[in-house]
């Protein structure tokens, strides 16, 4: 077991599974992290989501305004990495093409 795999991590992940809205999934996350961590790690999921899509690291860095360090970074996790971005990235892909009306966020 890996240092970041503990008995807190995983009581984490726990918590996330139980988060059925996007509604409570925002509180969670604005209770557990500071407004500049969400925002950061919203950053790095549309980095993942650009460059799923195929476009170049420098053209998603350009888009986004995150650095081209970062953008490197989620590329080599979502090539090589534990496979969650693209688990995810492809969980989303399934429910937009079934119901796209649900993937509309709420404002």
């Amino acid at each position: 077991m890996s240092n970041w795999e503990n008995k807190n991590t995983k009581e984490l992940c726990t918590a996330l599974l139980l988060l059925s809205t996007e509604k409570e999934a925002m509180q969670f996350l604005r209770d557990l992290l500071t407004e500049p961590e969400i925002i950061e790690f919203g950053s790095r999921f549309k980095v993942a989501k650009e460059l799923n899509k195929g476009k170049s690291q420098r053209k998603v860095a350009a888009e986004t305004g995150v650095s081209i360090a970062t953008v490197t970074r989620v590329n080599q996790w979502l090539k090589r990495g534990m496979g969650g971005y693209k688990l995810i990235l492809d969980k989303l892909h399934n429910l937009e093409t079934k119901s796209p009306l649900i993937m509309k966020p709420t404002p």
